[in-house]
């Protein structure tokens, strides 16, 4: 809930427990809002999520009428420069908009015809998101110290980073081996990223680090997104010790099995009146009893045949992959509710690179979770037990963090100018939480031969 100052300790009490969920809304509130701007900070918060949950209500059962009106009270609630639960309800409010939008895929088209996509603005922000949240530096640190103790002794070393986007860890990696007592290996790094010039900045990096360092160095380019990846390309040499690092990229591989198009291009409005739920996802979400993925599957299991010494894994730790729209906008809610938090506690609400995050970043995130179905629906985050079966099922086995990956985790936050976050152990994998929420998971695994 939110406090009348205007903090959040959303994650904390859990509101979404607290309040009964409304199924409709009094078209009546409509001829007077004087009284909405006149609520103090926690009511007006415990009362977007009221709104957002009915609003949510309304879209999956094709009430339409009931979701403009409830989008109208939310609008005048909700703002992007307010307090925690105003700006996360005006990112929750676009995504349930656009997914009304969709069933019109002319208006929808018409609407998005001139969208830029500058791809200098996303790789900013995403370096904002490093720089304003500790989350990837504590992975980084943990993946770094489980790769050093794996290729202990080793003299040819290979290293295929599955989202090639950050030259930070890496460098740091290249001076924990530079001051290894047998000396440093041959490295070899094979970066995989959409974006050639992210590739080729991290080239730049690292070649420059390993040259000062005095390290037998090569980094390998490969364009490509994750679902495409053939991996012949990482070209894997016998006698080389490999370690693979992915960084929030396994989780899009899971809307791969269905590949129809999203059941909300239907052809009127008409549809979900007369029954035609969208809340309902045609792909998998992937049940703990199986690994409910064919594309993952085949995907991990082409990766134990490359016979990695390590594995290191890095995902949101929340279950975003629910079958129902309803399911994922609880679940959501409190997750990115607690990443807002973790801003206002970290930069003042009138932050440009702040705003910045949370729409072109989180914003984006939360439309995709609420907004998509089908293989447009990337963003399937899922908590740490179902990677932990279905490494298992592929052949892997959990390699526990060591105590001094540990230490080195706990250190850094400690170090870190916001409190809040916290590092706790769970089954030999790292898991990093705001307050008592768990936000992300990093875990170690090697080939079950």
């Amino acid at each position: 809930m939110l406090q009348d100052d205007g903090s959040s300790s959303v994650t904390s009490s859990s509101p979404l427990q607290i309040v009964p969920m409304m199924s409709s809304i009094s078209p009546s509130l409509g001829s007077s809002n004087q009284w909405l701007k006149e609520l103090k900070s926690e009511e007006r918060g415990l009362y977007l999520i009221h709104l957002l949950l009915a609003c949510a209500n309304h879209v999956a059962s094709g009430s339409l009428e009931n979701a403009n009106i409830a989008l109208d009270h939310i609008s005048q609630l909700a703002s992007p420069n307010g307090d925690t639960m105003q700006r996360i309800a005006s990112y929750f409010t676009e995504a349930l908009a656009d997914r009304v939008l969709r069933s019109w895929p002319g208006l929808y088209k018409a609407l998005r015809s001139t969208k830029l996509s500058v791809v200098s603005e996303d790789i900013l922000v995403r370096k904002m998101f490093f720089e304003f949240f500790p989350f990837l530096k504590v992975a980084f640190v943990v993946t770094n110290q489980a790769i050093v103790e794996a290729m202990e002794g080793e003299k040819m070393v290979h290293i295929i980073d599955l989202n090639a986007a950050e030259p930070l860890q890496w460098r740091a990696l290249l001076q924990d081996l530079s001051a290894r007592p047998e000396g440093p290996p041959h490295l070899r790094i094979t970066g995989v990223h959409q974006q050639k010039v992210v590739l080729e900045q991290m080239a730049h990096v690292l070649t420059e680090e390993a040259e000062k360092l005095d390290i037998p160095f090569q980094f390998n380019q490969v364009v490509c997104k994750l679902e495409h990846l053939d991996v012949e390309k990482l070209r894997v040499k016998t006698g080389e010790a490999l370690a693979i690092s992915s960084v929030m990229q396994m989780h899009t591989l899971l809307g791969h099995d269905n590949e129809k198009k999203s059941p909300l291009n239907f052809k009127h409005s008409k549809d979900i009146a007369n029954g035609y739920s969208p809340g309902n996802d045609t792909a998998s979400s992937s049940p703990l009893c199986s690994t409910g993925s064919a594309k993952m599957d085949s995907f991990l299991n082409a990766l134990w045949g490359l016979s990695p010494k390590v594995m290191v894994v890095t995902e949101q730790d929340s279950n975003h992959n629910g079958t129902t729209l309803m399911e994922r906008l609880s679940e959501s809610l409190h997750f990115y509710a607690a990443l807002f938090d973790c801003l206002e506690s970290t930069l003042p609400r009138t932050s440009l690179e702040r705003l910045k995050v949370e729409k072109m970043l989180l914003g984006e995130e939360i439309k995709n979770i609420i907004a998509c179905e089908g293989i447009e629906r990337k963003e399937r985050h899922e908590k740490l037990e179902k990677w932990c079966q279905r490494f298992n099922t592929s052949g892997f086995r959990n390699v526990p963090l060591s105590y001094y990956a540990m230490l080195q985790a706990r250190r850094l936050l400690q170090s870190y100018s916001c409190e809040g976050y916290k590092i706790k152990e769970e089954n030999g994998c790292v898991v990093i939480c705001w307050q008592d929420r768990a936000l992300f998971s990093v875990s170690s695994w090697r080939c079950r031969k």
